[in-house]
């Protein structure tokens, strides 16, 4: 079972890297939000591409009592770090169970 226990373990690593980038996407899109960066730009189309669909969706569910600011960003850090610190240790965790 050694296998199964090694998959898991890549796919924990895998799955952390990939949230870690997440996180630092979102905040380059909230520090290119601060300035007036040229939307017809191929970066800051990217950044709202890959962005977009998480924290419209958090905007939709969030209410916008906080004097106009968006503060969807900074929850959808919280909930990657979540995610990280759970789904990750819990897959390391699995994997050196199986081993």
């Amino acid at each position: 079972m050694f296998v199964a226990g090694n998959f898991l373990g890549a796919l924990a690593g895998v799955l952390d890297t990939v949230l870690t980038l997440y996180v630092w996407v979102i905040v380059a899109r909230a520090v290119i939000s601060w300035v007036n960066a040229d939307p017809y730009n191929p970066i800051v189309r990217m950044l709202c591409n890959l962005t977009d669909p998480v924290l419209d969706r958090l905007r939709q569910a969030l209410p916008m009592g906080f004097g106009g600011i968006d503060i969807s960003p900074v929850v959808a850090i919280f909930i990657l770090w979540f995610l990280r610190a759970f789904l990750v240790t819990s897959l390391y965790d699995l994997a050196r169970a199986v081993n």
